[in-house]
């Protein structure tokens, strides 16, 4: 007998507002500000209005002088535009200190050697009392219910660095929102009566689709301060004159697929999903068969490059920030007088970012300088996928390619692309010693920063181990800016002073390579919270060692040469190290 299911609303985009306390008075205020003063309500759409948007994906925050609004190096997914006051956005870089960060020191050998007999009986033991924090030039304080970094000196702030003022009406923090990309400046309130709307992403992406003078302002932003500098990075524009260089950033456009905020459909449905379901679910870039419209690279994100193989689809490649796709089709079509379809597809993976340059510009300017020899290579190039797509689809295809594909389809399928330092471990070498579990916590108050678990492939681990990834989502919507990428090294690292235990860095991780832990006094009892009496728990990951001579402990305390960091999108190394 059928029992009868239990119906529930299907969950909607804004049933949790980001602004909880956002009033119709708040909304209505809004409205008549510029610039929503001056747009067009009847060019949204009933389901969503402008004062929806407003009510549903903004709010509306205060601050005292000094008071950090955004870090330099920090990734958010929000834009703000100053209500009342003024905020400085320095034009030069504050020192790790000041961002409330942790300045990385590396240890003498001495200090590095002595760790192994001056250890605690414990694990996580802190001496936050013993700690001098009055010389610090940042604090922290309560606005509401969140937790407020500020800089203690700002008038020495401001004698010793450049800063801009940005008053009522202006936005700022809007690029790096819509592309996820690091915030290129720190900015701080100058003002005790200073109030930000801070708009999160998707109502930024909405308002701009139906008003074309916020759409227009922001990719002109992006046109002069950003786009020029990416496309002399690719390497077959680095040389294009400066006029050539210059019509291609008028028309070039921007595109973005898949779902910014990936790692929670990620972590909740698709992981466990079946791999053909996983690929369905991948938005479309280029389909394989249609003609392309353009040249594409891809701006941020990652794109998985497959063709139908039976009836599924076989991945070749992912392509990351600066690839390019469609070249050699385009350049086939130009030396070949023939007009070909595309032989592949391109899905975004998570969320993409795309640059499309169109078709006749690539002509007009960058086909022309390709030489005989990457012309050659192109058309040899997509002659081979012709003949591949051709040929009579066998059951049978050889060892090498089936262990090739099977491990692009593992390491897109986990994501795992996204890692510059993964951890691997060739279980055949491995014999469970435990030595750089050990070797771990040595270097760490005595407790390991990583698991050895994790997802295997053959007879390879992919350990729960911090991958200091390219997309550190981890590092979006942290309070305090606890967690943060070092501009030198790249390691993602968290500084335990300011970290206050709130685990949305660990709730973020798509991998689980972030763990709390509550933290110890020297005689093993937990600290707790001199308010509620709470355990104070802290966030701890993998940190490589950043701080200690010779690298990751883990790798070096391997007898048996069988762990590794490595970055995987460095695919020839990752598969000659796979097939040892």
């Amino acid at each position: 007998m059928l029992h009868k299911g239990v119906s529930i609303a299907r969950p909607q985009r804004w049933d949790v507002p980001f602004g909880q306390d956002m009033s119709d008075e708040d909304v209505d205020r809004l409205l008549q500000t510029p610039p929503f003063s001056q747009m067009n309500g009847n060019a949204f759409s009933a389901s969503c209005s402008l004062p929806d948007i407003l009510r549903n994906d903004t709010r509306i925050n205060r601050y005292q002088t000094g008071d950090l609004v955004v870090r330099e190096g920090d990734y958010g997914d929000s834009a703000f535009l100053v209500l009342r006051g003024s905020v400085r956005v320095t034009l030069e870089s504050l020192s790790a200190e000041a961002l409330g960060r942790t300045e990385t020191v590396r240890s003498s050998w001495f200090r590095t050697l002595s760790q192994m007999w001056k250890q605690y009986r414990y694990p996580e033991v802190r001496h936050y009392a013993r700690k001098d924090r009055s010389s610090s030039v940042v604090g922290s304080r309560m606005q509401g219910d969140s937790q407020r970094v500020f800089l203690q000196d700002v008038p020495g702030v401001l004698n010793e660095f450049q800063t801009v003022a940005l008053t009522t009406g202006e936005f700022f923090g809007e690029l790096a929102a819509l592309t996820r990309s690091q915030r290129s400046a720190t900015v701080f309130a100058d003002s005790d009566d200073t109030e930000l709307l801070e708009i999160r992403w998707q109502g930024l992406r909405d308002i701009m689709k139906r008003d074309h003078s916020l759409r227009d302002h922001i990719h002109q932003q992006y046109r002069e301060n950003s786009l020029l500098s990416h496309l002399r990075e690719t390497p077959f524009l680095s040389q294009l004159p400066d006029e050539a260089l210059q019509e291609i950033v008028r028309e070039t456009t921007f595109e973005s697929f898949g779902s910014f905020e990936w790692q929670r459909p990620f972590k909740s449905e698709l992981l466990n999903a079946d791999p053909a379901e996983r690929i369905l679910a991948e938005p479309i870039i280029a389909q394989e068969g249609h003609y392309l419209n353009g040249l594409i690279l891809i701006r941020a994100g990652f794109a998985r490059l497959s063709r139908k193989r039976g009836s599924g689809h076989q991945t070749e490649a992912y392509l990351g920030k600066g690839q390019a796709f469609g070249l050699e089709e385009l350049a086939y079509n130009w030396s070949e007088h023939q007009q070909i379809s595309l032989l592949r597809s391109l899905r975004a993976v998570g969320y993409v970012d795309i640059l499309r340059i169109p078709t006749g510009l690539v002509e007009q300017h960058i086909l022309p300088t390709l030489d005989d020899f990457q012309l050659e290579s192109a058309r040899l190039r997509v002659t081979g996928w012709q003949d591949a797509a051709n040929a009579v689809v066998s059951d049978r295809i050889n060892a090498t390619e089936a262990n090739d594909t099977a491990m692009l389809e593992f390491v897109v399928d986990q994501r795992l692309m996204n890692g510059t330092q993964t951890m691997i471990i060739n279980l055949d070498r491995c014999t469970r010693c435990d030595d750089c579990v050990r070797a771990c916590a040595t270097t760490h108050e005595n407790n390991p920063r990583f698991v050895r678990h994790g997802k295997i492939f053959d007879r390879h681990m992919f350990a729960n181990a911090c991958m200091h990834c390219i997309d550190p989502v981890c590092m979006i919507g942290c309070p305090t800016g606890a967690i943060g990428r070092d501009v030198d090294s790249g390691t993602v690292t968290i500084n335990d002073l300011t970290c206050i235990g709130c685990a949305t860095c660990a709730n973020s991780c798509p991998y689980d390579n972030i763990r709390m832990v509550g933290i110890r006094d020297d005689d093993g009892a937990f600290i707790l919270d001199s308010d509620q009496g709470h355990p104070i728990v802290k966030a701890t990951k993998c940190d490589l060692c950043v701080d200690k001579l010779g690298g990751p402990a883990c790798e070096r305390a391997c007898p048996h040469d069988a762990l590794i960091r490595i970055d995987v999108e460095q695919t020839d190394f990752l598969r000659q190290w796979l097939s040892r």
